[in-house]
């Protein structure tokens, strides 16, 4: 028997001998034949963890380009306020620079009636409308807290011009909460910022901070510079809450604000931590400043300025002071006042003792470019008709609309062109 054994034993491993070179002379083979034609099958696989890669080695190399898609595809209501005065200039700005890099933002407007409202025709052109609202301003009743809390110095319309803009800037989150309650879903981002914004760049992912709220460093009369801001919305809600926080300004024992240091004192009494980071965009003004402003002055940038402006007041013009003139006159500024950036050859300024120039028009379309140009001669050249199916057209777009009829909106302003 141990014989037989061990004899078997010498057939397995002659038999193992041979195969196991042929099986892998086989499979040897096989390789080389799938390395040549692979197989149609394996292709869609392949294709798949190809794009995997590559899509995840293209968010690890550039951030922004995540950080800008992750803010593409959130919730985010972009929400304007204020008179169109000048939105033949600005609109084609905010709806480029800011509506178009987050096309899925919805849009609020929160405006009054005025003879300029014609012109809020152009947002048709807006990606996304969730409401409009243009209305007749009602005079706001003033409390003993809000004479108490408020100042009427430097206000133009003293106190009761002060209640209209926080109104206006209320109006925002008291639309965007309704907007949310009805659709039962709630906004990751707000953006608020003023219809006479003229933006020179785009609004980049950078300003989006969570927990924090965003504004314009400069122009802060000293407060805080309230002429843009954008955050989560909890933050947003204490930001945009400018009536309705008075009585808490008030038991805080705050008096004597003005609105830049009122928004302050809402974020600071309720604990909102905020940034300051230069933006690329100024108000566009028909008001007249002394030129070269004096410590508390206002200076007014020209349109052509490099930037980024941070809200300053501005105008198209010819470049009244620019370079070494520019340091002498912004270094008497006060810095907690009116001052903004200007250093670098940043800023050029105007000199805004009178009217706009003549000319100004061909100052702001080569500064603008061609396409924004196009933009203010189109609203230069409406007739009663074209506004009313234009607003009409508008109409039809937004989801909600709480407006006067289009007649009466394009009557109001055409009739005194």
């Amino acid at each position: 028997m141990y014989v037989a054994k061990r004899v078997s034993d010498v057939d397995h491993r002659l038999l193992l001998v041979l195969i196991i070179p042929s099986v892998s002379l086989l499979f040897l083979l096989s390789l080389s034949t799938l390395t040549l034609d692979p197989l149609p099958s394996l292709a869609p696989l392949r294709n798949l963890i190809h794009t995997h890669t590559l899509t995840a080695t293209t968010a690890t190399s550039d951030p922004r380009r995540g950080k800008r898609d992750e803010l593409v595809s959130s919730k985010m209501a972009v929400c304007l306020v204020g008179g169109a005065r000048r939105f033949e200039l600005t609109g084609p700005s905010i709806i480029e620079k800011i509506l178009r890099v987050y096309p899925n933002a919805d849009l609020f407007l929160n405006s009054p009636l005025d003879q300029n409202s014609f012109k809020l025709s152009l947002l048709k052109d807006s990606p996304r409308l969730a409401w409009v609202r243009i209305f007749e301003p009602k005079p706001i009743v003033e409390t003993k807290s809000m004479v108490r809390v408020l100042t009427p110095m430097h206000s133009p319309n003293g106190i009761k011009g002060l209640l209209q803009y926080f109104s206006l800037v209320e109006g925002c989150i008291t639309m965007i909460k309704a907007y949310q309650t009805e659709n039962n879903f709630t906004y990751d981002w707000i953006v608020r910022t003023r219809v006479d914004g003229y933006w020179s760049d785009s609004l980049d992912p950078e300003y989006f901070k969570p927990g924090q709220y965003l504004v314009p460093p400069g122009s802060s009369y000293g407060g805080l510079n309230d002429r843009f801001g954008v955050g989560d919305l909890n933050t947003s809600t204490v930001a945009l809450s400018r009536l309705s926080l008075i009585p808490d300004l008030d038991s805080a024992g705050k008096t004597n604000l003005n609105s830049e240091s009122a928004f302050k004192a809402q974020l600071t009494t309720h604990r909102v931590p905020y940034v300051t980071k230069p933006l690329p965009f100024c108000i566009m003004s028909d008001r007249t400043y002394e030129f070269p402003p004096s410590k508390y002055g206002v200076p007014v940038a020209a349109i052509s300025s490099r930037g980024p402006l941070n809200g300053a007041k501005c105008r198209p013009c010819t470049v009244a002071c620019k370079g070494s003139c520019v340091a002498g006159v912004m270094g008497k500024l006060r810095r907690g006042w009116s001052w903004t950036e200007w250093k670098h050859g940043t800023m050029e300024l105007c000199d805004a003792r009178g009217e706009w120039k003549e000319g100004w028009e061909k100052v702001f379309d080569g500064v603008a470019g061609e396409k924004f140009a196009r933009a203010r001669k189109r609203v230069g050249g409406l007739d009663m008709r074209r506004c009313v199916e234009e607003f009409d057209e508008m109409r039809g777009l937004a989801l909600k609309w709480e407006a006067p009829a289009s007649e009466h909106i394009c009557k109001l302003g055409l009739r005194t062109k």
